[in-house]
């Protein structure tokens, strides 16, 4: 037999299969079954059960960027700014979602709170430290929620991987910064979402199903001064949200 005539073929036939093996996605990390926070104290609650958003007594909530509304007993985030050029002598306009925050200072904590997409995109729920000028508006970490997927960031991370204003190919950071994992959510119904967030750990559940997990240092920034809540679209929903100072569990 001539093997010859087959050297191209194995060749290409290798070729093809190391492309295939190199075009494959990063191993999701594994989640952790049990809880990896305990709750302590509840700091903050809020169940939206009036008609303005603010009121005298209670802890503030301020629009970041517009807008919310509480519309029967919920919060609703409609996003109003949106990509459009530059025009008319009026400078360019990149899109946001429509964020609001309050001040609640934790290091290791748990949110939980019920959503529904509705219209929007995807809703967030986002940690900050103002005080911190390493990353952009000392963003630290964040959670988004979408109907396909939830994606865990350490924007603090990134941040000190790629400085703002960099050009060309961001640097390869060391260890993983975000994470995707994959969901199958009904935009019209509601759900309990849960953000465990303990050292340098993030953990996520819907509905008492855990669904996404990230390791990453910038998350174990230790001043967590703010908590802000994001709705990318139209028409997204908050209800009955609570947060907990928490302490890292005995599971591990």
């Amino acid at each position: 037999m001539n093997l010859r005539r087959f050297a191209p073929f194995s060749l290409s036939f290798a070729f093809v299969t190391a492309c295939a093996i190199a075009a494959d996605p990063p191993k999701l990390p594994s989640i952790p079954a049990e809880p990896t926070a305990k709750k302590k104290e509840l700091l903050f609650s809020d169940d939206f059960e009036r008609t303005e958003l603010n009121k005298a007594g209670e802890k503030a909530w301020a629009i970041v960027v517009p807008t919310f509304s509480l519309e029967n007993g919920t919060l609703k985030g409609m996003q109003m700014r949106f990509d459009a050029p530059a025009a008319n002598g009026k400078p360019a306009v990149k899109g946001h979602q429509a964020v609001l925050g309050n001040d609640i200072p934790t290091k290791d904590s748990v949110i939980e709170f019920r959503f529904r997409l509705g219209t929007a995109q995807s809703v967030t729920a986002e940690y900050d430290d103002r005080k911190f000028n390493g990353s952009h508006y000392g963003h630290l970490c964040m959670a988004r929620i979408a109907a396909d997927k939830i994606i865990l960031v350490d924007q603090k991370g990134l941040a000190v991987a790629r400085p703002e204003g960099a050009t060309g190919e961001p640097p390869t950071p060391a260890g993983r910064k975000n994470v995707t994992f994959p969901l199958s959510l009904d935009t019209e119904s509601w759900h309990t979402f849960m953000l465990e967030t303990v050292g340098d750990t993030m953990r996520a559940t819907i509905d008492g199903k855990p669904v996404a997990f990230l390791q990453s240092p910038g998350i174990a920034h230790p001043t967590k001064s703010k908590v802000e809540f994001g709705c990318m679209g139209q028409g997204g929903f908050f209800d009955d949200l609570k947060i907990w100072n928490a302490e890292p569990s005995a599971v591990k």
